[in-house]
């Protein structure tokens, strides 16, 4: 392997940041830019990449957070953002970057933890990590019908609402206590600014925002985000349609209908000390880096 520059955390520096992002643009054609210059970019999201004349040329970055499992609190540590450049693949930069995650990090948390497409399934296992299917949690409305509350959504953006959308990133309440996460708003704010910038509703009198998109008559619930604990009942009973035949949600539900759902395109891969995550759960979709 050549001799590239090994460099970390270089969120400030505008050069960097920039060629980063054209990676990210070319390898997922993700945009991280109106991310950073809202300031959304902080220290918990950290890239760990090689340099080639001033240019990113392959990066992990991790993210720190706090899991909750069973009620318990955990130091955790997301690898994401996992991608070379296509003119410097076969040289083992993934494999090194990550092997660099791994030694300072090991030590210092309870849990490591990463999604993987198909192309790469098994490349984690040679690290330690042991993949875990999650469960898909929904409820079948033919079955077992809501009444409709008649309920006042409105809509939100980041361009507008910003104020009320940071408020409720920086303190929300957990949805689950079997599997949450914590200390998460500067994600929150990514998915707000980015991938869900125009799914976001507020549902006024219940002090709620919901990522939500119906497609077909299946609701995808994508989070729910409160201040204090949420009424889950009112809640869906608030969103759904006379014409929604199902809810799908994107975090774990407690009481609604958990069926395991192995997913190649988007699988959990877990490293920790001792086995923490079993039966029916889901990672919030919104936790993803």
């Amino acid at each position: 392997m050549a001799n590239y520059e090994f460099i970390k955390d270089y969120r400030h520096n505008e050069s960097l940041r920039g060629s980063f992002n054209e990676l990210a643009m070319k390898t997922f054609e993700l945009d991280f830019r109106a991310w950073y210059e809202r300031g959304y970019w902080n220290e918990q999201y950290v890239p760990y990449s090689f340099i080639d004349n001033g240019r990113v040329i392959a990066n992990a970055s991790i993210n720190k957070m706090t899991v909750v499992i069973d009620g318990e609190k955990y130091s955790a540590i997301q690898i994401g953002t996992v991608m070379t450049d296509e003119s410097y693949r076969n040289q083992g930069l993934s494999r090194k970057l990550m092997q660099h995650v791994m030694d300072e990090y090991e030590a210092q948390c309870d849990l490591m933890f990463l999604f993987a497409n198909e192309t790469v399934l098994d490349f984690y296992p040679k690290f330690g990590f042991t993949r875990i299917d999650e469960s898909e949690f929904s409820l079948d409305l033919e079955k077992n019908p809501i009444e409709v509350r008649d309920t006042k959504l409105k809509q939100l953006t980041i361009e507008n609402d910003s104020a009320l959308l940071e408020k409720f990133a920086q303190n929300r309440f957990i949805n689950s206590n079997m599997l949450d996460v914590e200390n998460n708003a500067n994600l929150l704010m990514f998915y707000f600014t980015i991938p869900f910038k125009e799914v976001i509703f507020y549902i006024e009198d219940l002090e709620t925002i919901v990522l939500m998109e119906e497609e077909e008559g299946t609701l995808h619930i994508f989070d729910i985000i409160a201040l204090d604990a949420p009424n889950m009942e009112a809640i869906l009973a608030s969103v759904v349609k006379a014409t929604t035949k199902k809810v799908i949600c994107y975090f774990t539900m407690e009481n609604m209908s958990a069926t395991t759902k192995p997913n190649d395109d988007d699988a959990l891969f877990v490293f920790s000390k001792k086995p923490l995550l079993m039966g029916n759960f889901m990672f919030p979709l919104t936790g993803h880096c």
